[in-house]
């Protein structure tokens, strides 16, 4: 029982590192990343469908981004969906291919998304903080109940604390490495 409360934890902590990850990674920097174009969809005949079904994204520079829509007549579609989202960008096309400038980070900007990084790295660790905290209450019902003695509960709450700390490591790493690359000019 004990493994699987282990098991269980650690799925959910590294759900959460990963769902930290893909969060970070839709967040600008000063370099042009596909990233940014996870959770943006484009009316396609009435349906909301992301960006790289419909068209196919590259990085030739790094500062440019090139989207070639497999139909040319989804540019104003895609262009339209880009002005509306939240990325600041103005794209421009020839017809074939919308090109977007990735304009370079003021210091102010920058120092506002590695706050925004900062907090999306405390939510996370707030998470996996909650899991062991439902992975010591559940060790302790166990022990309520007679499945455990009261010393391997203690041993189970110590390792479930090694886990988290362990994540919590994680995180931060994730945290720093975005902050650097945030912070590059």
């Amino acid at each position: 029982m004990q493994k699987e409360v282990k098991a269980r934890l650690a799925d959910r902590m590294e759900k959460t590192v990963e769902a930290l990850k893909k969060d970070l990674g839709g967040i600008r920097t000063g370099r042009a990343s596909l990233s940014i174009f996870e959770g943006l969809h484009v009316d396609y005949f009435g349906t909301p469908t992301p960006i790289n079904h419909i068209a196919t994204l590259s990085v030739p520079e790094s500062r440019l981004i090139t989207i070639q829509p497999w139909d040319p007549k989804q540019i104003s579609d895609i262009e339209r969906a880009i002005q509306k989202s939240d990325l600041g960008l103005n794209p421009s096309n020839d017809g074939k291919i919308i090109r977007l400038a990735i304009p370079p980070l003021t210091e102010e900007r920058r120092k506002e998304i590695v706050k925004h990084v900062h907090k999306r790295g405390e939510e996370a660790k707030v998470a996996v903080r909650n899991i062991r905290r439902d992975s010591n209450e559940e060790m302790k019902k166990l022990e309520k109940d007679k499945h455990v003695s009261e010393d391997d509960t203690k041993r189970a709450i110590e390792e479930i604390q090694k886990i988290t700390d362990s994540y919590i490591k994680k995180i931060d790493e994730i945290v720093s490495h975005k902050e650097k690359e945030v912070m590059e000019v």
